[in-house]
C-alpha cells in the first residue's frame, strides 16, 4: 500500500551536469532500496536521474508536473500529476514529501528549499544552496537517504 510508505522528495535542477545526474540517480536507487516513494517535479535533469535510479531498483515514482499534459513527465515517472500551476507546483512537491533531499539547482530549487524551511519540513542538502543551518548537509547519496529516513 503506497499511502503508508515514506515519501521522499528529490529537488534539483531541470538541467544538470553528468556528475550531478549520477549523484541524483544514486539517490533514487537508495530511496527505492529503502522501500520509500520518490516524489519530484517529474521533468528532466535531477528529477529524471532520481526517477531513473528509483526505477532501476523497482521503486515507485511520482512526478508533480507544472503543466497539464501527463506526457511531459520523464519516462521513469509512474504517477504523473498534472497541475497547470507552472512553478507554483513546487509547493506541491514539498507538501507531498515527508522529507526532502536537495541537489544542485537554480531558483526553482531555491524556492522549494524555502518552502521546506517555511513549513518545517526536514531537508537534506547534497551540494546545494547553503541558505540555512536547518539544511542538514550530506556527503553522498547513501548518507543523504540514511539521514532522510531518520527524520521521518
Amino acid at each position: 500500500m503506497v499511502k503508508n510508505k515514506i515519501f521522499i522528495g528529490v529537488i534539483g535542477g531541470g538541467e544538470c551536469s553528468d556528475e550531478v545526474y549520477k549523484l541524483a540517480e544514486q539517490v533514487g536507487e537508495r530511496i527505492a532500496k529503502a522501500g520509500a516513494v520518490l516524489v519530484c517535479g517529474g521533468l528532466g535533469g535531477v528529477m529524471e536521474a532520481a526517477s531513473k535510479g528509483a526505477k532501476k531498483e523497482s521503486g515507485i515514482t511520482i512526478g508533480i508536473l507544472p503543466g497539464i499534459d501527463k506526457n511531459q513527465a520523464n519516462p521513469y515517472i509512474d504517477f504523473p500529476v498534472v497541475t497547470g500551476l507552472g512553478e507554483g507546483r513546487n509547493l506541491l512537491v514539498i507538501r507531498n514529501s515527508d522529507v526532502v533531499i536537495a541537489l544542485p539547482g537554480e531558483h526553482g530549487t531555491l524556492s522549494e528549499i524555502g518552502f521546506c524551511l517555511k513549513l518545517g519540513k526536514p531537508i537534506i542538502g547534497l551540494f546545494t544552496w547553503d541558505v540555512s543551518e536547518a539544511i542538514i548537509k550530506a556527503k553522498n547519496a547513501e548518507e543523504a537517504v540514511k539521514i532522510a529516513l531518520s527524520k521521518v
